[in-house]
């Protein structure tokens, strides 16, 4: 079941990410619809070399309204290799995020609730993956006001 809400979610997000996105780098805004909610940011910090070039990249955490379930996603603005590893550093702690065929631009982690717990511990959140081209990408993430922001979520939808 979270596997098919994942897809339509992503394909959603994904068309509403092309028309009205309004993501700040190292803020975290709220959002919400009549369907969902959600927070979201954009990093601080990217390694990507000046002579590469993808698309928009992000992190969002969003629940449908009346779940309980919130449901982390990133954004890489490149199709990930399949066959390497997703991490998501968080201070001293990794966790692994996966990505499919259909939606290989976005990843997601089956930890949600680990992860979102460490995000309001944390200062600060790497995002490193792998493009199908091979070109590798560290996105640094504040995690300052993410705790405010993820209490709006849950109090507001």
């Amino acid at each position: 079941m979270k596997k098919i809400i994942l897809t339509l979610t992503t394909t959603f997000l994904i068309i509403i990410s092309k028309q009205a996105f309004s993501l700040e780098k190292g803020k975290w805004n709220f959002v919400k619809d009549n369907d969902w909610c959600y927070i979201g940011s954009l990093p601080i910090n990217s390694d990507l070399p000046e002579t590469k070039q993808r698309g928009d990249n992000y992190i969002l955490v969003y629940k449908i309204i009346g779940s309980d379930e919130n449901i982390i996603q990133v954004e890489a603005g490149y199709k990930y290799n399949l066959e390497k590893n997703i991490n998501v550093k968080i201070d001293n702690t990794t966790f692994n995020f996966y990505s499919t065929e259909d939606s290989s631009e976005t990843a997601w982690t089956n930890d949600d609730s680990k992860v979102i717990y460490a995000m309001k511990k944390g200062l600060d959140l790497t995002l490193t993956g792998e493009s199908s081209r091979g070109t590798v990408t560290n996105d640094t993430y504040t995690l300052k006001g993410f705790t405010a922001a993820i209490n709006k979520l849950n109090n507001n939808c």
